[in-house]
């Protein structure tokens, strides 16, 4: 623990990542101009060291080396020192991430890295140890002295790197053959798959949600046993695994095997908003009761742990409680044989408290191994009464966990995380009905525009302790446009659509870039970095200029605005030949050109109540469907529902390419005509 005694600038700060470190004996800033002024104006190195709450090396490394005196005295001489919260500053943390890994080093957190007094980096790395820590600062500081030129030039040179590592290369192609890019796409993916444990082959292993979303997409309209068999290997396997939590549900930010066994324990939102999405997707397209229970549970781990009662979430859990990663989450055996006395050879065969399940210090992982009726088959149960057990047993260690020590909570709310929570649920108000899901959605998207929104459009990046702070980036932009629109799908609520232009209209006044047709990541007159950024690749959360690009072209489909479907449109057919080359960094544009090139329904549901409807109906799986729910009080004002009153009677319209089929009043003929 730091010396309460000493404070530094970041006690100013609201991010409790920063927080953690307002007493260290370092002198960390946080990261702003007039700190980067300070260091140009005193000729000192800059030192940044990035992270955020959750991290685990995060707080080995801050324990080892940033509460230690001799190492702060080491770090205070010589270099101006800047915290940065990777969450906070995805901008900055991008920019760094990226010159380390130009640098040849693999990226991770924390990312610690050294630039000259004017900002360029020219050193990094992530975790050291306190000896090897303090031996490097000592040497890159005798290097400035004695050789600054050679640092000078060496960091100019991976300055402009950066630079042209966030160019949009122009690969432009009308003419898209959509069979041929999926095939070389999928040629060249496939290798990676691991159809044994899902996910990528190797270790560590992310969910990656959004190549999974591909899969599901591109399985929809191509039926094939590899695709689905590998998307459900990594469903189940992901669902059956350490990963999950199988007490409390949620889902662990990576696991570092290849079997999903062992996790890095804490849970971020994004991770959680964009499987609960997923899994409910899949639950409508393949029925599949497990990932029912894993939607359910999930939302519940959300709901419990991570939401404010003004309806905005949290950004995550962190992996340790009581200074030791994962003790709030496993188990030993005498504990376990002690709680359920009779009942133990029965959970010990069903969550693998066994070779498989082990850990380590007589620590064990929940886990499974088998399906729910596989298992009750083994041990002659019916599925009720096994269901019934497992009721019992998750209640009795989930009271038992409450008694120890809670993760650390990280209670600052990001916008575009709790944009991707509001499509999430919207997804899982779908697929299973539960009006929970459907109201937490609209409480977190009113919260947002409440908020977070600001009448000219333009949004702010975090929420702490009632207050909004740091300008939006293009992710906030395009994760709320696109959560407003799912919002109206579900609700009719034209509100959300004006509240979804406004937004576009900013960011196309702000972020926008003519010449390359894309949204740069940061508003174009408030760069503090050398570098503009265009986020065109998918990493943990889908990119901002691919979530725009679908988000614009449901707008366009809705208003008849054909400047958004020609910008969505553009912006697709540069991206297409990274997607063709490399489809597991590109998959979002992947499914905005399935979205673009398959054939896709605007379907207008016009009723004095349409909910019922509208309910059955999007129930199934249909990617290729924007809901239009239009009521007697709504305006028309949207090109889609205009003309399109009812006359007290369920009317549905089948619309297509522009044009729309007879109108139809019941749930199956509209299915059939969407079955084409």
């Amino acid at each position: 623990m730091s010396n309460q005694s000493h404070t530094n600038p970041l006690i100013h700060e609201s991010s409790p990542y920063l927080l953690q470190h307002a007493h260290n004996p370092v002198e960390w800033h946080p990261w702003n101009q007039t700190v980067l002024d300070k260091a140009r104006k005193e000729d000192k190195l800059i030192l940044v060291s990035i992270g955020y709450s959750a991290c685990h090396w995060c707080h080995v490394m801050a324990h080892e080396c940033f509460e230690a005196p001799e190492v702060a005295g080491l770090m205070n001489q010589h270099f101006v020192c800047i915290k940065v919260d990777r969450e906070e500053r995805p901008d900055v943390d991008h920019f760094f991430m990226t010159a380390v890994q130009l640098m040849g080093i693999q990226g991770g957190w924390p990312l610690n890295v050294v630039t000259l007094p004017d900002g360029q980096p020219f050193w990094g790395g992530t975790y050291f140890p306190k000896p090897q820590w303090m031996e490097v600062l000592q040497k890159i500081e005798q290097i400035f002295i004695q050789d600054r030129e050679k640092l000078t030039h060496h960091a100019h040179n991976l300055t402009t790197g950066i630079q042209q590592a966030s160019l949009i290369q122009s690969e432009k192609s009308d003419d898209i053959n959509v069979s041929d890019i999926l095939n070389n796409a999928t040629e060249a993916w496939s290798p990676q798959w691991d159809n044994e444990w899902g996910g990528s082959k190797g270790k560590p292993k992310f969910p990656m949600p959004v190549n999974l979303n591909f899969l599901l997409h591109l399985n929809y309209h191509t039926p094939d046993d590899s695709y689905r068999g590998f998307l459900e290997t990594t469903l189940q396997k992901m669902a059956r695994g350490g990963i999950y939590d199988q007490i409390g549900g949620g889902f662990a930010r990576y696991s570092v095997d290849e079997f999903w066994k062992v996790p890095h324990f804490e849970k971020m939102l994004y991770d959680n908003a964009q499987l609960i999405g997923l899994y409910a997707d899949a639950y409508a397209a393949f029925q599949k009761e497990e990932y029912k229970t894993v939607v359910e549970e999930t939302v519940a781990f959300v709901k419990r742990e991570l939401m404010h009662p003004s309806g905005a979430f949290f950004s995550a859990l962190d992996a340790d409680s009581d200074g030791e990663e994962g003790k709030y989450y496993t188990w030993t055996e005498p504990t376990l044989l002690n709680m359920l006395g009779k009942d133990f050879p029965l959970f010990a065969d069903y969550f693998n408290i066994n070779e498989k399940g082990y850990w380590e210090n007589c620590q064990y992982i929940l886990m499974r191994a088998e399906s729910d009726p596989e298992f009750a088959q083994k041990h002659n149960l019916s599925l009720e009464e096994l269901h019934k057990k497992l009721q019992e047993w998750k209640e009795l260690l989930f009271n038992k966990r409450e008694e120890r020590l809670r993760p650390g909570l990280d209670d600052k709310t990001v916008t575009s995380w709790n944009a991707l929570m509001i499509s999430g649920l919207c997804k899982a108000y779908k697929a299973l009905g539960e009006h929970l899901y459907k109201d937490l959605a609209e409480k977190n998207g009113e919260f947002v525009e409440r908020e977070l929104l600001s009448d000219d459009g333009s949004l702010k990046h975090i929420w702490k302790d009632g207050r909004p702070s740091i300008n939006g980036f293009m992710e906030d932009y395009a994760s709320v446009t696109s959560a407003f629109i799912a919002l109206y799908e579900i609700s009719g609520n034209e509100g959300w659509i004006e509240k979804a232009e406004s937004i576009v209209k900013y960011a196309n006044d702000h972020f926008l870039d003519e010449e390359s047709g894309h949204y740069t990541f940061m508003e174009q007159d408030q760069e503090e970095l050398p570098s503009i950024h265009y986020e065109t690749q998918d990493n943990v959360i889908p990119s901002a200029n691919a979530m725009m690009g679908h988000a614009l072209f449901k707008l366009a489909a809705l208003t008849d605005n054909n400047t958004d479907h020609q910008v969505a449109e553009n912006m697709l057919n540069t991206m297409l030949p990274k997607f063709e080359k490399y489809p597991w960094g590109f998959a979002h544009w992947g499914s905005l050109m399935l979205t673009v090139h398959k054939t896709s329904f605007e379907v207008v549901v016009s009723a004095n109540k349409p909910e019922a409807t509208l309910s059955e109906l999007q129930k199934k799986y249909l990617p290729n469907v924007l809901w239009a729910p239009f009521k007697p009080e709504g305006s028309g004002k949207l090109s889609i529902t205009n003309g399109r009153r009812s006359d007290g009677e369920t009317t549905i319209y089948v619309c297509s390419e522009g044009a729309c089929q007879l109108p139809v009043h019941s749930v199956e003929e509209a299915e059939k005509l969407l079955d084409g």
